[in-house]
């Protein structure tokens, strides 16, 4: 069990929207989520080898933090993924947060009240001073939400994402304390 956001279930009202802790049967939602204008800002699509050791990364978090899907209602349709895990950024333990919503979903809010319910979340442990975002410097919509929810920009550094490819992202931080 995840310590803190395990069996969470939070739905906001006004879009009908909930985010559900990562399982097994979210492996579709992952396979499109891969698609290559998802991936355009992450180094292009991944092999189903890739896809598969992510979904279990997802399920097997643990402490680490926590992924969820984002689901519609009253559709019950998932959308989406939002999460966040433990990492080390200059010298410092922080969460990082990470989104993705299916293109026909996009520019509907979708995104921002998730990450939002991420957040409020992550508040609530209180275990981190910080959760950092860095997407690409080239990706408009999620730097939008960055400003959207109150991050602060704090640089532009190299990022690497994938593994052995590295990337100009937008450092954004918040304050979570």
């Amino acid at each position: 069990m995840m310590s803190g956001v395990s069996g969470i279930s939070e739905r906001s009202k006004e879009k009908g929207l909930q985010i559900k802790p990562w399982e097994d049967r979210d492996l579709d939602l992952l396979f499109q989520l891969n698609a290559p204008e998802m991936m355009e800002h992450l180094g292009g699509p991944e092999s189903k080898e890739q896809i598969l050791k992510r979904h279990k990364r997802y399920l097997e978090i643990g402490s680490k933090g926590c992924m969820f899907s984002i689901i519609l209602f009253p559709e019950e349709e998932a959308v989406g993924s939002v999460g966040y895990w433990r990492t080390m950024w200059n010298d410092e333990s922080v969460y990082e947060i990470g989104w993705s919503v299916l293109p026909s979903f996009q520019g509907k809010g979708i995104a921002s009240d998730a990450v939002r319910a991420v957040i409020a979340k992550v508040t609530a442990e209180r275990k981190y001073k910080y959760i950092h975002a860095f997407p690409s410097i080239h990706n408009d919509a999620s730097n939008a939400i960055c400003r959207k929810l109150d991050f602060n920009l704090t640089s532009e550094c190299e990022f690497e994402y994938p593994p052995g490819s590295f990337m100009r992202c937008n450092s954004w931080r918040l304050e979570l304390i």
